[in-house]
């Protein structure tokens, strides 16, 4: 006997819910993209190591891995609205404390936990349970593709724009500008609330079920430890390489065209990946992804260091920089539904915000040991191999429930 049905709720228009979670999406991660470029001015008129710098942005990527799980509940169970609501508070809060802080200590709770927390109820896994609810499944992978893309664009803009700031007004009053630009959130967030559902619709997992379920399955697993290397070598890279170049002599102009350009590029990126998804194997496109990255990172490291090299870098990077979020996201709504998809797609982003932990923060660590990046260069590029395999043996198809086969 089937189980019982009901009529769901009038969903949301895809053009409304692409638009509106494009500009949240632009907003909140273009933000953060720009992070680097306060390392040497705070460092430097604090006192401050770099270490210490990194490690409070290591904080806010754990602290985002941590609390994506549970923003992801709260939305799948409450709605996205109420999530981005507070999302969008608590990321103004937080900069205008990091512009504040004193102590490596404060910097730590300002930049690491607060900015770190409305990270996760402000990115990508809560747009993207609005848009798995909201977007026909055969869609799916284009439209996270084109919201991807906006995070993308805002890299792109916001980068220039905040070093513009710094500049132009000292980096203090530069925090107090993005945190006036972090409140744009909140009116974009109305345009996803969404109407209640009437009442179930076929077979309802509880949460502990899906949490079964996913981490039972074994390409729940491995995505998850590809997303590890993603978040490594990102997070490694957007802080890390103002620093890097600037130690070999090339000028901090030459690092934001470098950190605009991976967010010019990583636009057409993430939208060809997510439309690439709809058409080949997800699998095979994650795990050409993180090979390029390695490739093209041991290219670089090769190759003689001058702006010219930096920015085909940059470019190159660009494309593959976000490109792994839309097929990730999209292989884990395919495999398990989307009833849970906002958690479990936090769940999968805690492994990538482990990875960009441990990226950052060995950054400036093994940096301040031995006065070099190199070693965190070279372990990116041996991660990005091992994801590269990882990904091969995913399976795609959509889990079968005993429940609903019995049924």
């Amino acid at each position: 006997m089937q189980a019982a049905a009901t009529t769901p709720a009038a969903k949301l228009s895809m053009t409304q819910v692409l638009l509106c979670g494009a500009m949240i999406v632009t907003l909140s991660m273009g933000i953060r993209h720009g992070f680097g470029l306060w390392l040497q001015p705070i460092t430097m008129e604090r006192g401050w190591t770099r270490e210490t710098f990194a490690f409070a942005l290591a904080i806010q990527n754990i602290a985002w891995g941590l609390a994506g799980p549970f923003a992801g509940m709260l939305a799948d169970r409450f709605g996205a609205f109420k999530v981005l609501i507070v999302g969008g508070l608590l990321y103004s809060l937080g900069l205008v404390l990091m512009a504040l802080s004193t102590s490596g200590l404060a910097f730590t709770g300002s930049a690491g936990l607060l900015v770190g927390m409305a990270q996760s109820g402000t990115t990508y896994a809560v747009i993207y349970g609005v848009i798995g609810r909201n977007v026909p499944a055969e869609k799916r992978s284009w439209a996270m593709g084109v919201a991807a893309a906006a995070g993308s664009f805002g890299q792109f803009l916001m980068v220039p724009v905040e070093n513009w700031l710094i500049s132009g007004t000292g980096w203090q009053n530069a925090l107090f500008y993005l945190a006036l630009a972090a409140l744009l959130i909140l009116p974009f967030a109305f345009g996803l609330r969404e109407p209640k559902a009437a009442g179930p619709v076929g077979h309802q997992q509880s949460i502990m079920q899906a949490l079964r379920e996913a981490f039972g399955y074994r390409s729940f697993q491995l995505l998850m430890a590809g997303y590890f290397v993603c978040g490594f070598q990102v997070v490694f890279i957007g802080v890390h390489m103002p620093s890097y170049l600037k130690d070999h002599g090339l000028s901090p102009q030459v690092a934001t065209y470098a950190l605009a350009l991976i967010g010019l590029f990583n636009v057409f990126g993430t939208y060809a990946a997510g439309s690439l998804g709809q058409r080949i194997p997800k699998r095979y496109l994650l795990s050409g992804i993180y090979a390029l990255r390695s490739v093209a990172i041991v290219t670089f490291l090769m190759a003689p260091l001058t702006p010219t090299s930096v920015y085909i870098f940059s470019a190159v990077m660009g494309v593959l920089w976000l490109s792994t979020v839309p097929p990730t996201n999209a292989v884990v709504a395919q495999i398990f539904g989307v009833q849970h998809m906002s958690m479990l797609g936090g769940f999968v982003f805690f492994s990538h915000q482990i990875g960009s932990f441990l990226g950052v923060w060995l950054g400036g660590k093994l940096y301040d040991m031995s006065g070099s990046y190199d070693i965190v260069w070279w372990l990116a590029v041996a991660f990005g191999v091992m994801a590269a395999l990882i990904n091969l043996p995913v399976r795609e198809t959509a889990i079968v429930r005993p429940q609903v086969a019995a049924a």
